[in-house]
């Protein structure tokens, strides 16, 4: 977990461990903030779901349906899980059980998520191929809205469905660079973090964001403050 000492909070923080997973998995999706956390499925049909209170995590009820790299967001009792490999499927999370709900119009795994169980967007990901398609859910449905301007897999994530950022990730030409912002109804090319890389966490909002780990720099942490990004705590 990272420790924020400020308002701005991740610039001055720093890492220190927290309580394991009680069985380890790869390419598990993951909600909820650092004291009230989800994660779930996994490779490599793994529907398992996990609780973390800020200090131990506690097996949960399980996904309806198991599945690796997808996408997850959303609070503790309002998440969301995304898609898979590939997949379509989605459910939502209500602090106690995992309902499915309608699925994406477009299968695909590795892709961006933010927002929460009644209004998410679901943007990019890998299906045979990298893809751009961008679609929003309303609590009821998926709409296909306005594509990323560079498609990409494996990208970062932070903010809702009316505002969000697409950090960098894999795209056909490899590792991109570049970020995206969303305003509710197009994507615009922002300040470009430092390093590029893919299968790294994130989360936070359009003005405070954080971009940690992935490859191929494993240990690096960028905080981002609305303008431009700057590297923290490894």
């Amino acid at each position: 977990a990272l420790k924020g000492t400020t308002a701005g909070g991740a610039a001055a923080g720093t890492w220190s461990s927290g309580g394991n997973l009680n069985s380890a998995y790869a390419y598990t999706g993951g909600a909820g903030t650092q004291g009230a956390a989800l994660s779930f499925g996994g490779y490599p049909n793994i529907a398992t779901s996990e609780s973390y209170n800020g200090t131990s995590w506690t097996e949960t009820n399980d996904l309806n349906t198991g599945r690796p790299q997808l996408g997850g967001s959303g609070a503790y009792t309002a998440a969301i899980a995304v898609g898979g490999q590939p997949s379509t499927a989605a459910e939502t999370f209500n602090g106690t059980s995992w309902t499915s709900v309608p699925s994406l119009a477009t299968a695909r795994g590795r892709s961006g998520v933010t927002g929460n169980s009644s209004s998410a967007l679901c943007a990019g990901g890998y299906n045979g191929s990298y893809i751009g398609i961008n679609e929003k859910y309303d609590g009821s449905s998926w709409t296909e809205v306005t594509n990323l301007n560079t498609n990409r897999a494996n990208q970062g994530s932070a903010g809702t469905s009316t505002a969000a950022l697409t950090i960098s990730g894999n795209g056909r030409s490899g590792v991109v660079v570049d970020v995206e912002q969303w305003d509710g109804s197009s994507w615009t090319e922002i300040a470009n973090v430092n390093r590029a890389r893919g299968n790294a966490g994130s989360g936070g909002t359009v003005t405070t964001a954080l971009f940690f780990g992935g490859e191929p720099s494993g240990e690096n942490t960028e905080y981002y403050d609305g303008t431009s990004w700057t590297e923290v705590a490894n």
